[in-house]
């Protein structure tokens, strides 16, 4: 450290220099026999040299199908392990898997498959209350018209669908490396589109040395091996799922467990409880449903060792919760965006416990961060900024979107991510807000994180999110959305109570509404731009 809020990681263990296909074939050699993948939902269990064996299958009938490197391949399914298969069978033939939100609907599918040409599309029949097939009969091909192939998933046959199974090829090992020969660990491999917390997605584009080892150097930070089995509840559509769920199996050996299509506390538990995991994955919200289940005293959670908690700050009381009730006495938080593959800090599973409850760690191997101020220059340590990252985890751009691009990613290589942060003199990082999140109330700037963390030490409340309205005297007036805890009673003016007189009164929120759950992105992520547009109609307030 040198006196400003810039830190660069350990260089000692190198970057891995290879593709996702070279990385699954590995596996497969180095422990054929040690479990890969559980679907529970499924019934479904494969070892690593049956899930390499699926994926030539797989690889082999994308060829025989036309697809050619650089062709985008669409995945739109919850999670399964079709969704893994297409994942490391695009990768083996250099084709290009773009990952399609489980919840869009008609107009959002229609613009993510031809904002990135999307020539092949590999969908399940319906998730939820979205019936995928009628959706894609009714856009057809006059709004898809890059669209030539869609493969549904399932059992069922239906027309102008090629079914999974018949997806499947014989495997043809030469022709597979011969087309290995021709993939680069620096080529395009993925495209995830961001998950829309601040306005229309942008498809980040990533590379398999993006991918493959953010998920190898979070694998390290856990201490995975092939004795672990990592709960991965969070979506496969998203990089939590993807890459700190797959990849890091795939560079350790730990096994995939997936214990339902979509997140489900009871199924997570009965996961966790039935397979032995050791590792378990959420976010905030998801660890709070778990502890808060009915059943949760019926579950063997004893296994448990480690895992992330990431894609929102953690609150301190909760991570105090998930080490001693789930004992993931190792828990580990990480912090990044899509758009740096996505892990930049984590914690150490040896962190000081203070460290663990209030920080996201320091900054991974082989990247760089730095806090700035609003001229760009970096800020001493202990000031509030923006948090910037360079390094290999860097995405190469938004999808056909240069003018975006440039605005997230400086000359120098920099990716801004629009939230605030400070780093201590040690390199330990502290998310604070977001810059479009705070709140100026008459001119004085107010942090959500800050009231939220302060709303979770009332006893009833589970969840806060706190968020600005419009006002005409003030500007903006603060909002907060509370979520009691199971069995709990709870009041508007028991949570005003609460802060009078224990805060400083302009943090006070003006309006308190009880919910039962915030508006959400599939991922988990509050959507607050949402929730805002919620109360102001209902306040009968313009911005």
């Amino acid at each position: 450290m040198t006196g400003l809020g810039y830190a660069r990681g350990p260089v000692d263990v190198p970057l891995l220099e290879t593709s996702l296909g070279e990385a699954l074939r590995r596996a497969g050699t180095q422990w054929p026999d040690a479990m890969a993948l559980v679907s529970r939902h499924q019934s479904l269990r494969w070892t690593w040299a049956e899930l390499d064996r699926e994926v030539d299958r797989v690889a082999c009938g994308l060829l025989d199908h036309g697809v050619a490197k650089g062709d985008r391949v669409g995945i739109w399914a919850p999670n399964c392990a079709e969704w893994a298969v297409i994942q490391f069978a695009t990768a083996r033939i250099g084709a290009i898997l773009v990952n399609i939100n489980p919840a869009y609907r008609l107009s959002e599918v229609e613009y993510a498959l031809n904002k990135v040409g999307c020539s092949v599309l590999v969908t399940a029949s319906r998730f939820k209350s979205s019936d995928y097939i009628a959706m894609l009969r009714d856009l057809g091909p006059e709004r898809l018209p890059h669209l030539r192939l869609s493969v549904s998933l399932g059992e069922e046959v239906y027309g102008g669908f090629l079914p999974w199974s018949a997806l499947r090829a014989e495997p043809d090992s030469p022709r597979l490396d011969e087309k290995a020969l021709g993939i680069d660990r620096n080529d395009p491999i993925n495209i995830q589109f961001t998950s829309g917390t601040t306005g229309f997605p942008k498809g980040a584009t990533l590379t398999h040395r993006n991918i493959l080892n953010n998920g190898y150097f979070a694998a390290r930070t856990l201490g995975l091996s092939p004795a672990d089995r990592i709960c991965i509840p969070v979506p496969l559509y998203h990089c939590f799922g993807m890459v700190l769920g797959n990849l890091a199996a795939v560079t350790s050996g730990a096994a995939m467990v997936y214990p339902g299509e979509a997140f489900d506390p009871g199924l997570v538990l009965d996961a966790v409880a039935a397979e032995g995991c050791s590792a378990l994955y959420g976010v905030p919200t998801m660890f709070i449903s778990i502890l808060n289940n009915p059943d949760f005293e019926h579950h063997d959670v004893s296994t448990l060792r480690t895992g992330i908690m990431a894609g929102a700050t953690c609150p301190v009381a909760l991570m105090r919760q998930v080490i001693e009730r789930l004992n993931m006495r190792e828990v580990t938080i990480g912090y990044g965006m899509t758009e740096t593959s996505p892990l930049t800090t984590q914690t150490a599973t040896d962190d000081p416990l203070e460290e663990r409850v209030s920080t996201v760690g320091r900054v991974h191997p082989h990247a760089e961060a730095k806090v700035i101020g609003p001229d760009g220059a970096t800020l001493p340590v202990g000031e509030q900024g923006e948090y910037c990252s360079r390094g290999y985890a860097v995405m190469l751009g938004y999808w056909d979107d240069p003018e975006r691009t440039a605005e997230a990613i400086d000359s120098e290589g920099w990716m801004h991510s629009g939230d605030l942060a400070v780093m201590d003199e040690h390199g330990y990082v502290r998310i604070t807000g977001r810059i479009k999140d705070m709140i100026i109330r008459g001119g004085e700037n107010i942090y959500p994180r800050e009231i939220e963390e302060f709303l979770l030490t009332h006893p009833s409340i589970a969840d806060a999110q706190v968020f600005g309205v419009a006002s005409e005297k003030y500007g903006e007036e603060v909002c907060a959305w509370v979520i009691r805890k199971p069995d709990a009673m709870l009041s508007e003016q028991d949570v005003l109570d609460h802060c009078r007189g224990r805060i400083a009164h302009f943090k006070v929120p003006r309006y308190v509404r009880i919910v039962e759950r915030f508006e959400m992105t599939v991922t988990g992520k509050a959507q607050k731009f949402a929730m805002r547009r919620i109360m102001e109609t209902e306040l009968g307030v313009l911005p």
